[in-house]
């Protein structure tokens, strides 16, 4: 299984091939790169005008087109243009998963602009940072962003998504009366295309510069793991060489500030011309309604959405035959799942991928008959990487052996925003350090088995600890604390932090939970806490031993 595996990859990737890798110099360090890739996202979404009599983009009874969606992009590019925002300026997006998400993301990237995700979670204290951090010329926003933020974008031109023209506001609906044709502008492969923020290790968001060529080469290592499959079943049999192309049809379950829903979902279905399909919010019940009446091909999501699909009690009810493919991201596919998805839906395989917001979506993926044979594993490195674990010398170890992963790559992001130093520890010389502990086995392919980073993955959200310690020290009743995970079978993981309060104080957990609330996001609000008499555990050179505190706390006495 696993010759053949490499003997299709070798065809895939070898000169004059689709996905041909050739190597470039990119500011100096020598990458691995798709040699036919396309030269920038304006350029993905120009293809996509070949696909104009298709549905594009569904929310709830609205229905758009891809000349439909054209006609918008390009009269939000001409207004942007007339704002005065020129190739280099930032733009930010603030709102749910709104069709005007990815609407408004082609229109700034096409006229070489780039895109600011803002997390729709973040409270006002949190935007406000990214907004100083990455000064956007215009901020295209909902009423629930806009109700967090109007005291802040004073100075900023402001676009409103499902908002009427009121005072500082332009309505989308009169942006759209703009019109005209995509303006004609030349964007270099190497540009920002975006900056997704990522929780910080020193308690504030670093804004991850994700380029045109990094974005780009993510849509590719899809479309190979696609093709590789593709070409395995028609080895196997199982496929005619000619078939017609499956056109996606995808679920958009995750938000689309993160790398998982809006770089490899939405700009891989966008790249084969298919429909992308938005929620509301998640609900596994609403979600199954959908697969059926739009018949979805592809649902990825965190983990626990494919578990709460396959165990919804309308689930036996529903047709799900046209899911191809259910699985996620953002957090490890339990072993067990990989197996009840397979044997559950009927034509579904199971698939997942790693990756980072730092590699502008996937490292490794992962699906069917690989999955069910190496279920701990999260698949080989896509072709455009070099990979290797290294010791704490970063000696790299031999196959099989345990160590930081390191991946290098044209999909590895330029830097961290305003980050000089952060950008110098966490990429040397090219080389992302990926903060987890990892082996890869004789068949190349990668198992993660442990984190190094002070992190907590709740639902496929990166929660660092020190943001959250940040957060809680801001309390007058704080001598101490430590944030670490708490195993969640939900979620993977909750939030879990150690008190121990000043002498003579004290303080409840429902009063530092609401003590949180203007300075992190809900989702980072410990869910678990326990008051310590003593103070916390630290080892030699004064750190908490924050392992030693998970494994020794009874989740039955938190509070």
């Amino acid at each position: 299984m696993y010759t053949q595996l490499q003997e299709v990859w070798g065809a895939l990737t070898a000169p004059g091939a689709q996905f041909e890798i050739n190597e470039i110099d990119v500011r100096g360090i020598t990458l691995k790169n798709y040699a036919l890739a396309p030269g920038s996202l304006r350029d993905l979404w120009l293809a996509s005008v070949a696909f104009s009599e298709r549905e594009y983009l569904i929310y709830q009874e609205e229905r758009w087109t891809y000349k439909e969606a054209h006609q918008q992009v390009a009269s939000l590019a001409n207004w942007l243009v007339q704002q005065g925002v020129k190739p280099g300026d930032t733009v930010a997006i603030a709102m749910r998963n709104y069709p005007e998400w990815m609407l408004s993301y082609w229109a700034i990237l096409s006229i070489g602009a780039t895109v600011v995700g803002m997390n729709a979670w973040w409270v006002t204290a949190e935007m406000e940072y990214a907004l100083k951090d990455s000064k956007p010329k215009v901020i295209i926003l909902d009423v629930e962003r806009y109700a967090r933020v109007q005291d802040i974008v004073s100075e900023l031109k402001i676009v409103g998504v499902r908002m009427d023209d009121t005072a500082g506001i332009t309505s989308w609906a009169s942006v759209m009366q703009t019109g005209g044709s995509l303006p004609d502008v030349t964007v270099d492969s190497d540009d920002d295309a975006c900056i997704f923020y990522t929780s910080g290790t020193t308690g504030r968001p670093k804004g991850a510069q994700l380029t045109h060529r990094g974005c780009i080469a993510n849509v590719m290592s899809i479309a190979f793991w696609g093709a590789t499959q593709t070409a395995l079943q028609v080895r196997k049999g199982l496929l005619e060489v000619d078939a017609d192309p499956i056109i996606p049809t995808s679920l958009v379950t995750t938000p689309l500030f993160h790398v998982t829903a809006n770089n490899c979902v939405a700009q891989g279905t966008t790249l084969a011309g298919g429909k992308l399909v938005h929620l509301y919010r998640w609900d596994a019940g609403e979600a199954l309604r959908l697969i059926e009446q739009e018949s979805i091909t592809g649902l990825t999501g965190v983990p626990v959405m494919a578990r709460e699909v396959i165990s919804h009690p309308d689930f036996a009810n529903t047709d799900t035959s046209s899911l191809l493919s259910l699985g996620g991201g953002g957090a490890q596919l339990q072993p067990d799942l990989v197996g009840k998805i397979d044997a559950s839906v009927q034509n579904a395989r199971p698939n997942t991928g790693y990756g980072m917001t730092e590699t502008c979506g996937i490292i490794t993926s992962i699906s069917g008959d690989y999955f069910i044979d190496k279920p701990a594993s999260c698949g080989p490195a896509m072709p455009c990487y070099e990979a290797k674990c290294v010791d704490l010398e970063g000696r790299t170890v031999a196959v099989g052996e345990t160590g930081e992963l390191w991946v290098k790559g044209s999909q590895v992001i330029r830097g961290y925003l305003n980050r000089e130093k952060e950008t110098a520890e966490d990429i040397v010389d090219g080389w992302l350090r990926t903060g987890d502990i990892a082996y890869i086995d004789s068949d190349g392919f990668i198992f993660i088995v442990d984190r190094l980073k002070d992190m907590v993955l709740r639902g496929g959200e990166n929660v660092y600890c020190a943001e959250v310690e940040s957060a809680m020290y801001e309390h007058e009743a704080i001598a101490e604390c430590s944030v670490f995970g708490v195993p969640d079978d939900r979620l993977g993981e909750e939030v879990g932090i150690a008190v121990h309060c000043k002498t003579g104080t004290s303080v409840t957990a429902d009063v530092l939970r609401a003590h949180c609330e203007p300075y992190i996001a809900r989702h980072k609000i410990p869910r678990y806490f326990w008051f310590m008499d003593e103070a916390l555990p630290r080892n030699a050179s004064g750190k908490f031993l924050k392992r030693e505190l998970r494994e020794t706390l009874d989740i039955q006495s938190a509070t």
